[in-house]
């Protein structure tokens, strides 16, 4: 309709204003018209997507993370609608994980949270170990929990999803290669998952693992 349309133009020329507060003015909008037309942003989500993205990663801190708030929200409100922008709306979520403004990284947490609440758990399984080998830092932490969150629910409906997609990311920690060492949480975050695989896969975990390097093999016969 006109009128669809028409908020689409207001949104658009929002987002993408000079002015960090006409930014944000456009990001409340958006949160305005997903509560109220949702049908209209359902349809228009990869041209809208477009426009936010941006916002998800804008220079100025405020306008990022009320941005990531709202995107909290709108995972609640439109659900598997998202699922076109799955891999645009995880980078951005990922890509603030590290910040180190704490505001920005509890948004980017909501966001991420959400997700696991509100979208499909195997696109998202498969989503989230994409993004994990280009993460560093706290971030692959925080996407590691998410992903042992994921396993139980994604084996029951697709064990090869797990395997394909959860495994890599265990053999990869108990390599060492990517972990940010020094954090205190890393084996807490590491053994949780070689648990969690454990659970639903038995012996079959131990059998993938002797086709890996000695040292892995110790490694996750230590953590279980």
């Amino acid at each position: 309709s006109v009128e669809g349309r028409e908020s689409l133009q207001k949104l658009y020329h929002l987002l993408e204003a000079k002015g960090f507060q006409t930014r944000m003015e456009g990001v409340a909008l958006l949160l305005d018209l997903c509560k109220s037309s949702p049908q209209l942003i359902s349809t228009n989500v990869v041209q809208i997507f477009d426009y936010f993205v941006l916002r998800i990663n804008d220079t100025h801190k405020k306008v990022k993370q009320q941005a990531l708030e709202v995107l909290a929200e709108m995972i609640g409100l439109l659900e598997d609608a998202l699922m076109p922008v799955m891999t645009r709306l995880m980078e951005g979520i990922t890509k603030n994980l590290n910040s180190k403004d704490p505001g920005v990284h509890a948004a980017a947490v909501r966001a991420l949270d959400k997700s696991i609440a509100y979208l499909d758990e195997v696109s998202l399984m498969k989503e989230l170990s994409h993004q994990w080998s280009q993460l560093s830092g706290e971030a692959l932490l925080d996407v590691t929990e998410r992903i042992t969150v994921l396993v139980e629910w994604v084996h029951a409906r697709s064990p090869e999803v797990v395997q394909r997609y959860a495994l890599p990311v265990l053999w990869s920690c108990l390599e060492n290669k990517a972990l940010p060492v020094r954090s205190a949480n890393v084996c807490a975050v590491v053994t949780k998952l070689a648990c969690a695989l454990c659970e639903v896969m038995g012996t079959q975990l131990i059998k993938c693992a002797e086709s890996k390097p000695p040292h892995v093999q110790e490694n996750l016969s230590s953590l279980l």
